[in-house]
């Protein structure tokens, strides 16, 4: 069955400072701007809400609440943590090379990153943003919307049931 959606119209995070979060997303990821509102929200109190677009109408989006000093502890992408539901925002790039590039990039603006992990259908590197926020980067070694790379050995029951009847 295909996927009703087009992609992810925008990821809303959070960030307690919004110049630190342009200069990282576009100065260092190379995101472009794509939309900024900043709305009166009472008193001399003022929300933004700011677009960088991750492909065609697909975006990642913060909201400023620079009043919110506790923003949670940190949390590394792929390690459990009780009390969360947000692990990581993983981009995808097309190859290789452009995960190379990516990294390489970052490594040039002095920020941490791993080597590249190979995640057997994906390969991928980590780091965080100004913020804490996990970030990881990764290309498909397998078109999975073509052939889905189905490979847990003991599925749930809602993922045997379909494939015993030939179903993704």
């Amino acid at each position: 069955m295909a996927s009703p959606f087009s992609g992810i119209n925008h990821l809303a995070l959070i960030t307690p400072n919004m110049d630190e979060t342009v200069r990282f997303y576009r100065d260092t990821l190379g995101l472009d701007l794509v939309a900024t509102l900043g709305i009166p929200i009472g008193g001399d109190r003022y929300m933004r809400h700011y677009f960088f677009s991750i492909g065609p109408e697909n975006t990642l989006a913060f909201f400023e609440w620079s009043n919110v000093t506790d923003i949670g502890p940190y949390k590394a992408a792929g390690i459990p943590e009780s009390g969360r539901q947000f692990d990581h925002v993983s981009f995808n790039v097309k190859d290789e090379a452009a995960l190379l590039a990516m990294q390489a990039r970052l490594r040039e603006k002095g920020w941490p990153v791993t080597e590249v992990i190979d995640h057997q259908i994906i390969h991928s590197i980590y780091f965080d943003d100004p913020h804490g926020i996990s970030l990881e980067i990764s290309y498909w070694l397998v078109d999975v919307n073509q052939k889905p790379a189905l490979n847990d050995a003991r599925p749930v029951p809602a993922v045997a049931e379909t494939a015993l009847a030939g179903r993704t």
